[in-house]
């Protein structure tokens, strides 16, 4: 009835979503790493699953293409998907199931409910508020299930999203504009606090052009369909804009002093928190 897609880029935490899942249905890893790993490396995690596990790879292609690649692999009537840093709760197994089995055929989602453990004592960061966000954002694909038939006839993620960051968002958009409905399940999901202090804001700068997207295909009142605010980076856009020159700065200075001609290609990885 139910398989799990889980995309990912080889995250040491992938172990502990696999085995906070656990065996009693089907798991399909989509490996979104560029050229895989030898077994046993430090990158290496992908190489060392179980064998219930299957591996479909989707060579660098980003967040919605992978997920896409694992739908489209899946063979029953539900794919749930989850990152690849989550934990889902005991019984999840369990709790999914009974959150699909009795759904009525205009129902095409089913999202779990995520929680989002803030540090104690301080006051959270920019990032990490940002990420305690997804605890009341709709159809986050942290945890969300969707009937294969309906991923089949929407086309899946729009892969012109390259970041993960508003391809779950879009895919809901058109799903409910369908006439398909989504709903909030019962199942509880852990997301980990992320805090990547300068990156953070660029990032967040980075899904301005993801926002654009939204607005192109969906029209300025994207945001209220969806169940989000107004946008939160423009009152970071300058600083960031500035730090992101001097960095750069320094960058090609330190390359002159050294008589390099280039640095090191994209951080593709980036692309996934």
């Amino acid at each position: 009835m139910i398989t799990v897609v889980i995309p990912t880029i080889g995250r040491a935490t992938l172990l502990d979503t696999l085995a906070a899942v656990g065996s009693a249905m089907p798991v399909i890893v989509v490996d979104d790493r560029a050229a895989p790993a030898g077994r046993g490396s430090a990158s290496g995690v992908v190489e060392s699953l179980p064998e219930r596990v299957r591996v479909v790879r989707s060579r660098g292609r980003g967040p919605a293409a992978a997920r896409n690649a694992g739908w489209r692999a899946a063979e029953t009537p539900w794919v749930v998907f989850l990152d690849d840093d989550v934990i889902p709760a005991p019984g999840w197994g369990e709790a999914v199931w009974k959150d699909l089995v009795d759904l009525p055929d205009d129902v095409a989602g089913s999202q779990g409910r995520i929680v989002v453990p803030l540090p104690a004592g301080r006051r959270p960061t920019d990032g990490e508020r940002h990420t305690a966000g997804l605890s009341g954002a709709l159809w986050v694909t942290a945890d969300m299930a969707y009937r294969r038939p309906v991923l089949e006839s929407a086309g899946g993620f729009d892969e012109r999203f390259p970041r993960a960051y508003r391809e779950d968002a879009d895919l809901a958009l058109r799903v409910t504009r369908a006439g398909h409905r989504l709903v909030r399940g019962q199942r509880t999901t852990t997301h980990p606090v992320r805090d990547d202090g300068f990156w953070a804001s660029v990032r967040f700068q980075r899904g301005n052009a993801d926002d654009a997207l939204m607005r192109r295909l969906h029209g300025p009142g994207w945001r209220a369909a969806v169940g989000g605010g107004s946008g939160r980076l423009r009152v970071h856009a300058a600083t960031t804009a500035a730090a992101l020159a001097a960095t750069a700065l320094g960058a090609s200075a330190l390359l002159r002093g050294t008589g390099c001609r280039g640095g090191p290609g994209p951080d593709r990885s980036r692309a996934w928190r």
